[in-house]
């Protein structure tokens, strides 16, 4: 999720959901897509809410970069259906429903879960011993309390996962569709947390028995986990009562 909780995708370093501290981002060439990640998170936890405009020169003196690569971004996330344009007055936030939140981890899982199968009919001794140091890695990082450390320990567990399952291809998509979870909104709670390590060392411990069933089951896990957190968040945002 980098998703969220089983992601392919490195780390945005969005800020999360208050817009006065947006970071500076440093200008370079794929400057366009971090913007797009940044709004991305923005989105995904209401923080850019369903009707709100997104101002090209605001956005852009919010994170110290021209005007050019929020237009890209813009145009990358108008294609991917979260924005709309509305003649003479600029970019809209679209509607997010329960069921895109739905559909976006049921689509994650089902990935994951193939990339696992594959996993545990491939992995060896030393590539289970790595992957529980990399646990013991983001349990490092949960308990320095640091969101960045711990979205990176996250997301380099979950590489180290999917490079065993030799699924490039099927990587990619999982990444592809963990652009729209919150990695930070998932790296600052300490809940998340322990469920994703105790996921994680379930995991590896079924890799070592050979339990496909567990294998299934702990990768479906932190999904089930993820979209439960994020929903519970849209909802205490009161942006679906605006819907209905």
């Amino acid at each position: 999720m980098r998703s969220s909780a089983t992601s392919s995708a490195r780390p945005t370093g969005s800020e999360g959901p208050a817009r006065s501290t947006s970071p500076r981002l440093r200008r370079r060439p794929q400057l366009s897509e971090e913007v797009a990640a940044h709004l991305r998170e923005q989105i995904m936890t209401a923080t850019l809410r369903p009707g709100d405009y997104v101002r090209m020169d605001e956005t852009a003196e919010r994170l110290g970069v021209s005007v050019t690569p929020v237009r890209e971004a813009l145009l990358t996330l108008r294609g991917e259906g979260m924005v709309n344009l509305a003649p003479h007055r600029g970019y809209i936030v679209a509607e997010l429903s329960r069921t895109d939140v739905e559909d976006l981890f049921w689509l994650q899982g089902e990935i994951a879960v193939k990339l696992a199968l594959r996993t545990a009919d491939a992995i060896t001794p030393e590539q289970i011993a790595d992957l529980e140091w990399h646990n013991q890695q983001l349990r490092s990082a949960l308990t320095s309390g640091d969101g960045s450390q711990v979205a990176s320990a996250e997301f380099d567990f979950h590489r180290v996962h999917n490079l065993i399952a030799s699924g490039g291809k099927l990587a990619w998509f999982l990444l592809s569709a963990t652009r729209y979870t919150p990695a930070q909104l998932y790296a600052t709670d300490p809940e998340w947390g322990e469920v994703a390590v105790d996921s994680h060392a379930k995991l590896i411990e079924a890799y070592r028995s050979g339990d496909r069933t567990q294998v299934v089951e702990q990768t479906r896990r932190q999904f089930v986990d993820g979209a439960a957190r994020l929903t519970r968040h849209l909802e205490a945002t009161g942006i679906w009562d605006e819907q209905s």
